[in-house]
């Protein structure tokens, strides 16, 4: 029977304590075994604590100990919190790792898995190289900030930069649980946190440039570091959806992909389906490599991507028609380019020629867009391309003769001029159906000030041709017979990319720009990949009452009298869904979150932007209650940006702590 301990103290060699919770196989204790590394802020002792028990309880019945830890200054973790991915944060993985090895219930050897932050961590510990740690699964995580995380793309500003951040303000600002630190201490400790808390929206926003910021903890820097065999979990409709071509091709060990048609979501409980078992996989692949189990899983091709059939747009999508695709390695024999022109109105197989095109499109395109990283939340995901295409060029190929697959990422190769010192180009890659309806396969940015160097921004010269290119984000797909492959290009893209200081045209002349599509065409007789089924019903122990049910809305309103379009999204019950409050049956806590995202813009005027994001959050028992409220916002100037953040923290009726600041940050190239 599986031994679960509710907290475990791990001392850091200043002396802080980082706070975990260990599930032990039985017999543990007496024939030690290898171990697996989840580390996270995300709060072990409550707001994982479901999504826990559908994975480290398994993994123990599997002969491992399962340990879930708090990184430092988050749950029960000592100490304060610098920003995320800090040269501590790392350092602290690093001796977590030692620590674990050195207990008596494991035999020396550790693996470490983790989704979004958790997959970074595992990718940057492992560039520490501790000598315990023998393998790590990454789930939908980057090997390089700058090009794939939620600051920028394409050297283009992301509101995710501003939205994210908010959120890591109310998670900074979260109390450590009194039954577990101290009645006496907790107040202590959570003032401090609160005192030392940096508002990160700003705190990012002053590096907007590829500086060493983003480059700490982005693997890409040097792949040799990273010496452990990898499986990598991702997803089209989450965010990371480069980072498996690269590593599949720098690094040198052993690497695994499994690319499925998931949102930022674990594969077991993948949505949209069909799911994988991410549990039974990771632990064939800790098998092979702690325990030295020949599961077989290594003879088989390292790199399975599931390639999605056509469908039609909705913000809502829960099953994905396609099939399961494996290639050898990356790059693929299998995959070559076919190079379509961007000539008047039309994607052709040869340039032609004509008069030039612009297009200065209205700050509210991108109204389509959804999220850039779906969380399977209705809504969430890209509508009909259509309700924006009346703001962009648009290239329509020819309809499909037979069905084609796009396997890794497109790219446009432009040759361009804008009438501003400063502005980006949106790419929008687009299968249409037969009835005219418009699904987005995949997007690309390029910010015009860094043609040359994404370090140092060059002003446009108004009016001077550029060749810039537009890296589109990796997709697995099959456009189906009768669809047409469509590119839409615009000056913005709102509410994903903060706008420019002022509205930009674009001019193109046909002819002399291109898109490459990288098209995949296996030999006949190629074998099909083993069947993946659907994740079998493991028991999942998760004592939870709905106290109180939750709500959501997720809008575009327009105000016919300003002009002002306003984008809204409310979600009473935390970041995965409209959950209401729910009570932890098994510690008595009552958890609550509410937030309040508005992003407001009118179609002519860049600078009438605001971003507000407005959320509580407490937590409730007989004998505690915390409550916090967190108000972020940002505006721009032409020059500068614009932020505030207010904080105001409650220990029952008592309020214990209040601040307000504000943030002017110049404008570099964003």
């Amino acid at each position: 029977m599986t031994e679960v301990i509710e907290t475990v103290w791990i001392p850091m060699p200043d002396g802080t304590r980082l706070a975990a919770r260990l599930w032990l196989p039985e017999g543990a204790r007496k024939a030690p075994v290898p171990c697996i590394l989840e580390y996270i802020p995300y709060r072990r002792r409550d707001r994982t604590r479901m999504r826990d028990e559908s994975m480290h309880p398994h993994f123990a019945e599997a002969g491992y100990a399962a340990i879930r830890v708090d990184i430092r200054g988050y749950g029960d973790s000592e100490g304060l919190a610098e920003d995320e991915y800090s040269h501590q944060e790392t350092q602290d993985g690093h001796d977590v790792i030692a620590w674990i090895a050195a207990q008596d219930w494991c035999d020396g050897t550790v693996g470490m898995f983790g989704k979004s932050w958790g997959a970074y961590n595992a990718f940057q510990v492992a560039a520490t190289r501790p000598p315990a740690l023998k393998a790590i699964i990454p789930v939908m995580g980057t090997d390089d900030r700058w090009r794939e995380d939620i600051h920028f793309y394409g050297g283009c500003l992301a509101n995710d930069n501003f939205w994210w951040g908010a959120i890591m303000q109310l998670y900074n600002a979260m109390p450590p649980d009194p039954e577990i630190v101290g009645a006496e201490r907790w107040l202590e400790m959570w003032r401090a946190r609160l005192e030392g808390a940096e508002f990160w929206p700003a705190m990012w926003l002053r590096h907007q440039t590829h500086d060493a910021v983003w480059r700490r903890g982005s693997i890409c820097e040097d792949y040799a570091d990273v010496t452990v065999p990898v499986y990598f979990f991702g997803g089209w409709a989450d965010l990371f959806r480069d980072t498996p071509f690269r590593i599949a091709e720098h690094l040198k060990g052993p690497v695994k992909v499994m690319m499925g048609p998931w949102a930022h979501l674990y594969p077991h409980e993948g949505v949209p389906s069909p799911r994988a078992d991410f549990v039974g996989e990771a632990i064939r692949f800790w098998d092979h490599w702690l325990k030295g189990i020949d599961t077989g899983l290594m003879d088989e091709p390292p790199l399975r991507f599931f390639l999605q059939d056509s469908v039609a747009p909705s913000g809502t999508i829960t099953e994905r028609e396609g099939r399961w695709v494996e290639e050898a390695g990356w790059p693929s024999p299998h995959v070559s380019d076919q190079v379509l022109w961007l000539n008047a109105g039309a994607l052709g197989e040869a340039p032609g020629s004509g008069a030039e095109m612009t297009v200065c499109s209205p700050q509210t395109f991108g109204a389509a867009g959804g999220d850039m990283c779906s969380f399977a939340i209705p809504g969430d995901m890209p509508v009909d391309c259509r309700v924006d295409a009346g703001g962009a060029l648009q290239f329509r190929g020819a309809p499909l003769d037979a069905p084609i697959e796009i396997l890794g990422q497109p790219e446009l190769r432009l040759t361009v001029a804008a009438d501003q010192a400063q502005g980006f180009v949106a790419a929008l890659l687009v299968d249409e159906a037969p009835d005219g309806a418009q699904t987005l396969l995949a997007r690309g940015f390029c910010n015009l000030t860094h043609r040359e160097d994404d370090t140092a921004p060059t002003p446009v010269v108004p009016g001077e041709e550029m060749e810039v290119t537009v890296p589109f984000h990796g997709i697995g797909c099959r456009v189906l017979a009768g669809h047409r492959v469509v590119v839409q290009i615009a000056s913005a893209y709102w509410p994903i990319l903060w706008p420019a200081p002022a509205p930009v045209t674009l001019t193109l002349r046909p002819g002399v720009s291109a898109l490459r599509l990288p098209v995949r065409e296996a030999p006949a007789g190629t074998p099909a990949p083993r069947d993946l089924p659907e994740p079998p019903k493991r028991e999942v122990r998760r004592p939870v009452t709905r106290v109180r049910d939750g709500s959501m809305e997720r809008s575009i309103h327009t105000d016919l009298t300003t002009g002002e379009v306003t984008h809204r999204f409310f979600l009473d019950g935390g970041v995965f869904g409209p959950v209401g409050d729910l009570r932890l049956d098994d510690i008595g806590t009552v958890l609550s979150d509410i937030s309040d995202r508005h992003y407001t813009i009118r179609a002519d005027d860049p600078l009438s932007t605001r971003a507000v994001m407005e959320q509580t959050a407490s937590f409730t028992r007989e004998d505690w209650h915390a409550k916090i409220q967190a108000y972020a916002e940002q505006r721009a100037t032409a020059t500068d940006f614009h932020l505030t953040s207010r904080m105001r923290c409650w220990s029952g009726e008592k309020l214990i702590f209040e601040e307000e600041k504000t943030h002017v940050i110049p404008r570099n190239g964003m």
